[in-house]
């Protein structure tokens, strides 16, 4: 969403005729009604009174996007992932059939909305590719979604350290283990994350892992990159998931426990010169960190 700098123009458009674009201030409220598109004017916000300047529409054809509008930026289509066009991003998803069965038996269990979405699970079994990963650690499994794609691409010499503390969800992860033949390559701790963080690095496994994957506790976030940035190598790779966080990280209204967790997080990160970053629109949002 909106920060204090930069203004977002939602811009909805049918097939027909162009409809009044909604605006957002940076507070994330609703503006009063714009002019037409390919203006550019000053709006009121009706709720915190915050005057806007410099915002530009464009017009488009038959898709939704975002025109952000910054004096440190410039304009820059960006496009919104609308139902439609994250549709046909599935589409375009080449999930190997095992996952999609995992994918729809989690779908029925509690807590299905934990699962990674296909096009992240994609996203990490390329980083993994490209790394020419072989040690792999992973922090949450839940029912092992994003670990089974991990575990599918690494060699058969191989291994993933799976971190989960649900022994319920870990019981559906290792029988699709079983069936993807993966088994082999996967290494199943059950208990607290930061347990079994800890005794790999008690262990002497300092410095010898490629890519680690945290999506599990938010609150705990920083305590697992701590921890994985003892255990991976330099050059290797550590991504966490959720720094979006459905969209809370920004709502000025919102300050539970796990959301400025995440935010202060996010914001320790920018200034961390142990690793090189980048933040991805992708799923609930993903940080790629590189260890330098």
């Amino acid at each position: 969403m909106a920060s204090s700098g930069m203004n977002l123009v939602f811009h909805h458009v049918s097939t027909t005729s162009l409809a009044k674009p909604i605006r957002l201030c940076a507070s994330s409220h609703l503006l009063s009604p714009t002019q037409p598109v390919t203006t550019t004017s000053k709006a009121l916000c009706r709720r915190c009174s915050c005057k806007l300047k410099r915002l530009a529409v464009r017009s488009c054809s038959i898709t939704e996007f975002v025109v952000s509008s910054d004096e440190k930026y410039g304009n820059k289509q960006v496009i919104s992932l609308t139902p439609r066009l994250y549709d046909y991003l599935l589409q375009n998803v080449r999930e190997p059939e095992i996952l999609r069965q995992l994918r729809v038996e989690t779908a029925s269990m509690r807590g299905s909305q934990m699962q990674v979405s296909p096009d992240q699970a994609q996203l990490l079994a390329m980083l993994v590719q490209i790394l020419g990963a072989e040690r792999c650690i992973e922090v949450g499994v839940y029912t092992g979604y994003s670990s089974l794609a991990i575990a599918l691409v690494l060699p058969e010499s191989g291994r993933l350290v799976a971190c989960e503390r649900d022994a319920k969800s870990l019981e559906v992860a290792n029988k699709y283990y079983q069936l993807a033949g993966v088994s082999h390559k996967v290494d199943v701790r059950l208990g607290l994350a930061a347990d079994s963080l800890e005794s790999l690095i008690m262990n002497g496994e300092v410095g010898s892992y490629d890519f680690a994957f945290i999506d599990a506790e938010k609150r705990m976030t920083e305590k697992y990159f701590e921890m994985l940035l003892q255990l991976v190598r330099v050059g290797g790779l550590i991504v966490i998931d959720n720094v979006l966080w459905h969209g809370k990280v920004v709502d000025p209204l919102v300050s539970d426990s796990k959301t400025n967790s995440i935010r202060y997080f996010n914001q320790r990160l920018m200034g961390d010169k142990r690793v090189s970053i980048s933040m991805v629109p992708i799923g609930d949002g993903m940080t790629i960190c590189r260890k330098r």
